[in-house]
Formats: C-alpha cells, structure tokens, sequence
C-alpha cells in the first residue's frame, strides 16, 4: 500500500494551493475530495475568479502576473495601484478591527508574491474588465481593489490548478470525505477516517491539511451559529462544504476561532436552486445595486446603496436581506444606469420585472404602488446635485433620508424601469479553526496539534462580520501554499529524527 507524506482534504482552490505546495517541497500527496468528480472544485469553481493583491499598478501587474497585457492594453486601462498598506486599511475597515493582525500581515504581505507563483504553476490571468471597471473617457477606470481575475473564472482557476496536479502526477480521490483525523498517544496526527461510497476506512499519513471550506452547505449547523431563518437561505456553491473538516478538528481539541455567527452573503436571484449551478455559477448574484436602490416587500429602503465600493459592502447586505420580510429585496434601475448593470443581470436565468411606471413596476412586484411611489419620490428628491462618476466615490448623496445613500446618488426618472427580485446567497461561512503563522491548527492551550494544518474557507479569524471582496481566494492561495510547505517540512524534520 502506498504511504503518503501529506493528506489534504478538499478540492478547492486552497487545497490545490496546498497540495501542489506540498509536491514541490518534496512530499507524496494526496489529496481527498468528497465530491464526486463532476461535481469537484469546492466554492471556488463558483467564484468570480477574483484576486486581491498588493502590486503598484498596471506596469507592475504586466511585468510577471499578466506578461501577455500588452503596451496597447496597458494604455486603455487606469488600474489605480493597492497599497500594502490600502489593503491592511480595507481589510480592518471592514472587519472594524477584528481581524487577526498575525493572519492579516501574513495575507497582505504575501499576496503578491503568491500571485506570481500561481502564474509559474500555469495559471493565468486578465484584468476584470465587465465586473469591476467602468469605461470613462474611453479608458477602463478599474475601482474597488479587486481587479484582476483568473482566466475562466473560478471554473477556470480550479481546472487549471486540477489540470497542474494531473501533470506533477499528485492522486486524487473522490467521493472521499474526510470524517475523523487519527492520533498517536503523544497527539501527533497519523492519519484519516473516511467515509466513500464504498464504505469506512483510514488512510495513514505523516500529516493531513484541512482545506475542505466551512459549514455553509449545512443546514443544522446554519441555524446553530448563524442564527433563526438562515436554513432558509440559499447556498451560492458547492453542496458538499458540511463543516466535517471542522467538526473532525474540534473532536481532537483544536481551538474553534473567529466569528462563528457571521458569514459571507450576498445578493442572489430568488429563482436560483437550493445550490450552485455548474452553469449558470456566480451570475445568479445581483451585484449593481449601487446603481440604483433597494427596497424589501414592503416598498421601503434599508441600506445606504451607496456607502462604499460594491466590494465593501456586498457581503453583508446579503446578510442584511435575511432580516428583511420573507429575506427578499428588490433592486429597481431606470435607463440612466441599467447599461451599466454587470453581465449578470442579461443572463435568461433572471427574476425581472420592466414598466414604463413605478406603479406599474409595483404592481407586477405585487407591492403596494402608492408606497413605491412614495420611496421613489422621496428618494429622488433627496438627490444631491454632485456631478455622477459611478469609477469614484463620488459623493453625490441623497441626504435627509433614512437611510441616506452616499455616493451615485441619481434619481430614477427615466423609465421603462427595471426591477430585479434577490433573497440572500451564502457563500461561505466566518468562524473555522486557530492556526498559527505555519499553518499549524492550535488546540485549547494555544499549542499546535503536531502534523495538522489548516487552509482556506475553515480558518478563522480572518473576517468578520464583514468582507473585502476578492481576498477570499487569495487567502486560500497564500494558506494554501503556506501550509503545503509547512506540512512538507514537518514530514522531512519527521523522516531525519526518525532515522536519527
């Protein structure tokens, strides 16, 4: 029977980060996935594909992660450049200071470099032109920090990285779930409980990499930490993320860490399955809502649209829309803007209402007309005069409202106008495991577990409450890779005391 050095459980992107890690510093991976193979790739393969990094703009970008943008492209593009520094502020705005400052430096600071090594490995990438950029004066304005994207989005990010293993010749296997983790007296990890179709078994190994995402897909445990209502909710991705990797830590004493009632939610067509569609992927999410406003069943505003860049501000109203009645919340647009809308809202798979009226808008909504038309109309009276730049934050506000909305403020006064019904979609879920600056999962007394690791969705600590758009893959990548190397290391100081 073959050993092997590394076990990581998970098909996503922060465990192909890992597994590949772990092959080029000199490990016998395997890698566990408890899907089927045509439903391989975790939450990742539903993403946009979207990267947050640390670089200096688009020259830098060009110069290693991009090097097929040419000098033509380069000079259609503003890409603004995002700071050490940007990002740290970004990510600890949003988390009101949160976060873990460990994890967090170690995200930022290694971001950059952990972009350029996907690229070595064959993954390519291009800017986010249709989703994060608006064309002024002829130019691609890029806004909100996430920028750059990988080739065919998450579906192409976990296929190319799936396609780079086949090459190392690194065993997966699927329809394997990871269930239980095995010790030694001394706690070391020597190996795994899994469940297949086939029945139970283990599989030794000299250490095991969690990296199988977090509880979202699950109902029970949904409503146990996130509250009343949220087994309600849809799931954005993969069926098969029902936190056993997490509970299978836990059993052996880790350290549960971060912000176990909160999660990453978002904006979702109400039509949409109980999960993600292979086909259709991210583009049942309503991301414009900037450009326009939203209201619940009963024909009232409840968050500012405008308070930040989409990026800032998505994931927790998606949170928000599961405390609105029947959690359903309707974006309306008018003509000014609805060109701007991102591709999601064109495709056939969509919840849409048009009228040349607001009450006739309301109407098909069956909402009360004359209590969308009087949102409507206060609203737009509250307009500013401010010149609209949809790139900027603008500071073209509707003030003396409540709420307010803080930037991209125009009135909708230009039929026929669209309307677009969404519930909450969750995407993945903040409370997880401890690790340390290694990768290493700690247990109750702060020590590590010997031969555990942890990467991706099920860490904690990162986020809370709240999310900056694009970090979540980029933290799987530098997890990913950090904790492959980690795990690599320990087999081989392992190998050397052992023969000692």
């Amino acid at each position: 029977m073959r050993e092997y050095d590394v076990v990581v459980a998970g098909a996503g992107n922060a465990a192909l980060c890992a597994a590949i890690s772990a092959h080029e510093n000199g490990a016998r991976v395997l890698v566990l996935e408890r899907a089927p193979e045509a439903e391989r790739g975790g939450n990742s393969y539903f993403t946009a594909g979207g990267f947050r990094f640390v670089h200096e703009g688009a020259e830098d970008v060009a110069s290693d992660i991009i090097p097929d943008m040419t000098a033509e492209e380069r000079s259609k593009i503003v890409l603004p450049p995002h700071s050490r520094k940007f990002f740290y502020d970004q990510l600890m705005e949003v988390t009101h200071h949160q976060s873990d400052e460990d994890l967090a430096n170690l995200l930022i600071d290694r971001s950059r470099s952990t972009m350029a090594w996907l690229r070595s490995h064959g993954i390519r990438f291009v800017p986010m032109y249709g989703r994060q950029s608006f064309l002024v004066d002829g130019k691609h304005h890029f806004y909100g920090g996430v920028n750059i994207e990988a080739v065919g989005g998450g579906a192409g990010l976990v296929e190319a990285e799936m396609a780079r293993l086949e090459k190392l010749g690194i065993e997966i296997r699927y329809g394997s779930a990871l269930i239980g983790l095995v010790q030694r007296p001394d706690r070391v990890v020597t190996g795994v409980k899994i469940r297949t179709p086939q029945g139970y078994s283990e599989i030794a190994t000299k250490s095991v990499i969690l990296a199988c995402g977090g509880f979202e897909s699950n109902p029970e445990m949904r409503v146990r930490y996130l509250g009343s209502g949220w087994d309600l909710c849809r799931v954005r991705g993969t069926r098969h993320n029902m936190g056993e990797g997490i509970l299978a830590a836990l059993a052996i004493g880790a350290r549960p860490f971060g912000n176990w009632s909160s999660c990453h939610a978002c904006e979702w067509d109400v039509s949409a399955p109980p999960y993600g569609d292979r086909w259709v992927l991210d583009n049942f999410q309503k991301h414009s809502y900037p450009l326009g406003i939203m209201v619940n069943i009963n024909s009232k505003r409840f968050v500012d649209e405008g308070e930040d860049y989409r990026n800032l501000t998505y994931a927790k109203f998606g949170r928000e829309i599961m405390n609105q009645p029947r959690r359903t919340a309707i974006q309306i647009f008018d003509q000014q803007t609805v060109a701007m809308l991102r591709d999601e809202y064109r495709i056939k798979e969509v919840t849409k209402v048009e009228s040349d009226t607001i009450a006739g808008l309301a109407e098909q909504l069956e909402l009360d007309p004359a209590e969308l038309e009087k949102t409507v109309s206060e609203y737009n009276a509250a307009c500013g005069p401010e010149p609209y730049n949809p790139a900027i934050l603008d500071g073209k506000a509707a003030r003396g409202i409540s709420p307010p909305k803080s930037n991209w403020a125009l009135p909708i006064n230009k039929p026929p106008y669209v309307a677009f019904v969404t519930t909450t979609g969750i995407t993945f879920t903040f409370g997880g495991l401890q690790i340390n600056t290694s990768g290493e999962v700690q247990d109750m007394t702060d020590q590590s577990i010997p031969g555990l690791y942890a990467a991706g969705e099920l860490v904690g600590g990162l986020f809370y409450e709240n999310y900056p758009g694009g970090t979540g893959l980029m933290s799987g990548s530098v997890f990913g890779k950090l904790a492959g190397e980690s795990a690599a290391a320990y087999v081989g100081a392992s190998d050397k005391r052992s023969v000692a």
